[in-house]
């Protein structure tokens, strides 16, 4: 148990992680392990992180991601994590198109073209799709969806939408992003409350011009986020159906974030939860961390040692290249 490990701290949209691939322990950590090693790693080292991420053996995909985020809670999923683990499988195995296995399903991910030089990119698709109130879950007024609606409870002014990708997300789409608002609302709807029984995730939206969107979030179980890939997934759905005036089903929508810029293909269907979605996005490894597996076992994260991969130079001049 004495062996060293290597994880990598890496990021999508400056969306930070960690990511541990179990399959190369001697003895796969527990979960109670995984939540204290996951709040100390993404407190305390390099800056920290919004999560951990796990990479178990699938008995029907390349791999397995478990996503547990920075308070130790577990997520459904992760679209800008997925396109880090996808990179990291693929690197792994020397594939460039396979399935992933994750808590709600298995999902179709493929290497994409590089964003910049020295910036690579992966697309993965987000599913399953419902609005049904059982699966977010959310309770208003014994409705069973929350499409485009005045709900005066959170804001006066705007109108919501719920969605699930399977992480649950509430959606507005404003004039200007208010992140006093948006913190005010999100810290609201993640403490006990009468409406998101277990939290939701929060997204504000600006629609800036035809495809082309601006998107903040307040995470359940994070705070506010460079960036949360399934938000802007499930925001570019609430747009292509909300905003036809402003969606070209053809093209890829972009999507501004704090951290940098995404593309999303929305493919609609008739009935809305048919409907496909795919994230494109970086997938920059920013550090590699050496640790003894005896020491990660017992979450004594004092002895690492870590090295800078240079990636993070050029995903800022990425950045740099797309500042509007």
């Amino acid at each position: 148990m004495n062996k060293l490990v290597k994880l990598l701290k890496v990021h999508g949209s400056e969306n930070k992680f960690f990511i541990l691939d179990q399959t190369l322990l001697e003895t796969p950590l527990n979960d109670n392990e995984l939540k204290n090693v996951a709040i100390n790693f993404c407190a305390n080292i390099l800056g920290g992180a919004d999560g951990l991420l796990v990479i178990d053996t699938s008995e029907r995909c390349l791999g397995k991601m478990r996503v547990i985020n920075a308070d130790g809670s577990e997520a459904k999923m992760c679209g800008n994590g997925l396109r880090t683990v996808s990179r990291y499988l693929s690197e792994k195995y020397q594939l460039d198109e396979f399935k992933v296995e994750t808590m709600a399903s298995d999902l179709d991910v493929a290497k994409a073209t590089d964003f910049y030089q020295g910036v690579p990119a992966f697309s993965v698709e987000i599913s399953p799709i419902s609005f049904n109130q059982t699966d977010l879950p959310f309770s208003y007024h014994n409705e069973d969806e929350m499409i485009d609606q005045k709900i005066p409870e959170f804001l006066p002014d705007q109108s919501f939408t719920a969605i699930a990708v399977p992480n649950p997300h509430l959606i507005s789409f404003v004039p200007e992003v208010s992140q006093l608002e948006l913190g005010d609302l999100g810290q609201k709807l993640n403490a006990p409350n009468e409406f998101f029984p277990e939290g939701v995730n929060v997204s504000f939206s600006q629609i800036l011009d035809t495809n082309k969107l601006f998107v903040q979030t307040y995470e359940r179980g994070v705070g506010f986020t460079n960036a949360c890939g399934t938000g802007m997934s499930a925001t570019s759905l609430a747009f292509a159906l909300l905003h036809s005036d402003k969606f070209n089903p053809a093209e890829e929508i972009s999507v501004y974030n704090p951290g940098g810029m995404v593309k999303t293909k929305v493919t609609l269907n008739q009935t809305k939860e048919k409907s496909q979605l795919r994230l494109i996005g970086n997938a920059t490894f920013t550090h590699e961390i050496e640790i003894s597996e005896f020491a990660l076992h017992n979450n004594q994260l004092t002895d690492l040692n870590v090295s800078e991969t240079g990636e993070e130079k050029d995903y800022q001049a990425f950045v740099k290249s797309i500042a509007q």
